[in-house]
């Protein structure tokens, strides 16, 4: 029982830790390029996570785990923070956490196409449902440039749903924390060279709130989240401790309310709780 409670408490902080990132992605595009930012991002978690590798005397991946550690960092590294931060060019925070709902089903579903396993229909039900009420959201909501930041919230959803359907099989071998860390640590070549292409031509009018935006999302969100993450997953079970996940879009929207103060209209409320209402049916028949 004590194993259990604590492997929520872990995975209730993770989530908690992942529900910052897009409001604090929102602060940093404000001074910093999205590539910058994503590229910035990988090469300082992937310093730290070196670290960790190092001072834990953790074994190397095997051959056969590059690829599957590739994906990872083609989704969780690269994929969702670039395509993200894109998006938040054109929409706000609080519009594009609805989109998070998502990310349990598009985890299950690669999981599907992954794993071989066979849901019941009423899985496809209740998939159909929620993206059903994503897609009117974003078609009642959507202003002037807003549905190029849909299209690349939904295909951050996409690669992060496969990011995390490789990660979870690979960290049955590896360990959770240890495949963000060597991930992050096989993009890390490529990240510093995008990086230094895209440095600030100035610093002087980066604003102390972007810095901040900054530091938040390649400590805690690229790193720091994923470890109690993995943890909770390990000590309460991945099926058990996964639901917690749908508590993001509402952590979230109260986030993006606090610290930056966007409006949050009853339709959110109203998509994320549809959302929510249906992953979590989609996973009671998966």
């Amino acid at each position: 029982m004590k194993r259990t409670t604590e492997g929520w408490g872990s995975g209730l902080l993770g989530v908690i830790i992942f529900s910052g990132s897009l409001p604090a992605t929102r602060v940093a595009v404000m001074d910093f390029s999205p590539v910058f930012l994503t590229c910035a991002r990988a090469v300082i978690a992937a310093l730290l996570g070196s670290v960790f590798l190092f001072v834990l005397r953790q074994p190397r991946p095997q051959r056969r785990d590059i690829v599957p550690l590739s994906l990872v960092a083609a989704g969780g590294v690269v994929g969702f923070p670039l395509l993200s931060a894109l998006a938040l060019q054109h929409i706000t925070a609080a519009y594009s956490i609805v989109f998070i709902g998502l990310l349990p089903l598009a985890t299950a579903i690669f999981g599907v196409l992954r794993g071989g396993e066979q849901p019941k229909p009423a899985f496809w039900l209740f998939s159909t449902i929620g993206a059903a009420a994503v897609a009117g959201f974003a078609l009642y909501g959507s202003q002037a440039g807003n549905f190029t930041g849909d299209l690349l919230m939904v295909a951050a959803i996409l690669v992060c749903g496969l990011a995390y359907a490789e990660g979870a099989t690979l960290s049955r071998r590896l360990g959770g924390w240890q495949v963000i860390s060597w991930s992050l640590l096989l993009s890390l070549p490529l990240m510093a060279l995008i990086a230094l292409a895209y440095l600030p031509a100035s610093w002087g009018h980066i604003q102390l709130s972007s810095w901040i935006g900054l530091g938040y999302v390649s400590v805690f969100s690229m790193l720091v989240g994923f470890i109690f993450w993995y943890q909770g997953l390990a000590l309460g079970g991945i099926a058990s401790v996964g639901q917690l996940q749908l508590l993001q879009p509402f952590f979230g929207l109260l986030l993006a309310a606090l610290f930056l103060h966007e409006p949050i209209a009853w339709t959110m409320l109203a998509s994320t709780l549809i959302v929510v209402l249906c992953v979590a049916g989609a996973k009671r028949f998966a």
